[in-house]
């Protein structure tokens, strides 16, 4: 046993004794393996904040864009985007290319009426309205291509569409199948053909019989256009293969690289607040490359507004994932930092357990009492409170695509639930004690499970 003038190996350090109260062990062996241990800890914890926002990216590739009802649902919006119908019309218009020959019309309109004793002057006015003849052709084919678009027939059209066509789109990110969409040299674009048929018909139906010999068209609306296609290609494959795991093996790393940490709240508050900062740069980083896309579309996209619609629609989930995950971070390292010892966590819990007494006090003065359950509560607090931030995680992690909004929910849901708790095991401690004090005049500490 050293003398005590001696230094000791136990003693515990001037910060407050943390090695000597290390629940994980840390305390008792070597100070090298303390060493390697924290920074093994530490390099899962980077790896973990770095998976995080490349899991998002996997979820959103393996159940959104390869996913035919979550695509087609995704993508039905656009059928009622004006940019987008305005795209259409325009492309349509082209496929069909009406052209009645309006000089030669007016040619033997003139003639006939030349014939017919009309001066040669009103007769040459005549021969001169074969551009306003043009022009009204042109304005019937377009309003009727406009009726259709903006019914709800082309809405099921543009429905049906992306549902036949979503196996293409697949080929389009991995190289498999095929369909209305087609992909040639980096452009991804989809197939209207079908709409031209159901304008040049409704062209028939209105009397423009000339429109009954257009032929059979395929013509095609671009979607989109990347040099960078064939790298998409084969990101995709990878991010689809590891869809389904990458994000289970990233909380696993994430928790073994929290109990690896000699400092485990720290540690769970840091590595939140990491991952919320990686996907707030990819967050970012999808924000630029969307200008810069706009920035460089290429001859054949007609429609910038149009393409912006279809980017934003395609990656709307994902930017709502990048946005729940960074509120996530927030959220879990607020929570991990105010169950700690500093001054405003203590202050908060003493004055929340100080409310709790009052309203024990108020409710006993009033013969409202908990009995047997707040005295079982109080004794069993901890492991209560533990239990209920359990469920809510669990609720969260069974959530079909949580938002920021599910997450203020649940954690509103919690601060509810631990307000309750508060108030039955302080109505517990009033009892106990005989109606008064309890814990209500004592410092506050730091709450069960503060690292």
């Amino acid at each position: 046993m050293p003398s005590p003038n001696e230094p000791s190996a136990a003693e515990p350090p001037p910060s407050g004794g943390v090695a000597a109260r290390e629940p994980n062990g840390a305390a008792r062996g070597s100070p090298v393996g303390r060493i390697v241990q924290s920074a093994v800890s530490a390099v899962v914890l980077v790896l973990t904040c770095i998976l995080v926002p490349v899991s998002v990216l996997t979820v959103w590739v393996h159940d959104i864009v390869l996913d035919t009802d979550r695509y087609v649902a995704t993508m039905a919006p656009l059928a009622r985007n004006e940019a987008v119908q305005d795209a259409v019309v325009h492309r349509a218009t082209e496929a069909v290319a009406v052209r009645v020959d309006a000089r030669a019309v007016t040619d033997d309109v003139a003639d006939w009426l030349e014939s017919q004793g009309l001066p040669p002057r009103a007769a040459d006015a005549v021969r001169a309205l074969a551009p306003q003849v043009d022009s009204a052709v042109d304005g019937a084919v377009t309003k009727v291509a406009t009726r259709i678009v903006e019914s709800d027939q082309f809405a099921d059209v543009w429905t049906g569409a992306n549902r036949v066509a979503h196996t293409a789109v697949v080929h389009a990110l991995t190289g498999q199948g095929r369909g209305a969409v087609g992909v040639s040299d980096g452009t991804v674009t989809l197939n209207i053909g079908t709409l031209v048929e159901q304008v040049k018909d409704a062209l028939v139906n209105a009397g423009l019989s000339p429109a009954s010999k257009i032929p059979e068209v395929n013509k095609q609306m671009v979607l989109f256009h990347s040099e960078e296609l064939g790298k998409i290609r084969s990101a995709a494959r990878l991010l689809d293969f590891l869809g389904i795991w990458l994000p289970v093996i990233t909380v696993l790393l994430g928790a073994g690289g929290v109990l690896l940490a000699r400092h485990r709240r720290r540690a769970l508050a840091w590595t939140a607040l990491g991952a919320a900062f990686a996907c707030l740069i990819v967050a970012l980083a999808l924000v630029i490359g969307r200008r810069y896309y706009l920035d460089h579309l290429p001859a054949q996209v007609q429609s910038p507004a149009a393409a912006a619609a279809i980017f934003d629609t395609l990656v709307r989930f994902l930017r709502v994932s990048l946005g729940t995950t960074i509120a996530l971070g927030i959220v879990v390292a607020l929570g991990a930092y105010l169950i700690g010892p500093g001054r405003l966590p203590t202050a908060v819990r003493g004055a929340s357990d100080r409310t709790a007494d009052s309203a024990a006090l108020w409710a006993d003065r009033h013969r409202i009492h908990t009995g047997r359950t707040g005295t079982w509560v109080e004794a069993n607090r901890r492991w209560i409170m533990l239990g209920a931030l359990l469920v809510v995680v669990l609720v969260f992690a069974l959530w079909n695509h949580p938002t920021v909004l599910t997450i203020l929910l649940l954690v509103l849901i919690l601060l509810v639930l631990l307000a309750l708790i508060a108030l039955v095991a302080a109505s517990g401690r009033v009892n106990g004690g005989g109606g008064g004090g309890g814990d209500a005049d004592r410092p506050a500490g730091p709450a069960p499970g503060g690292g």
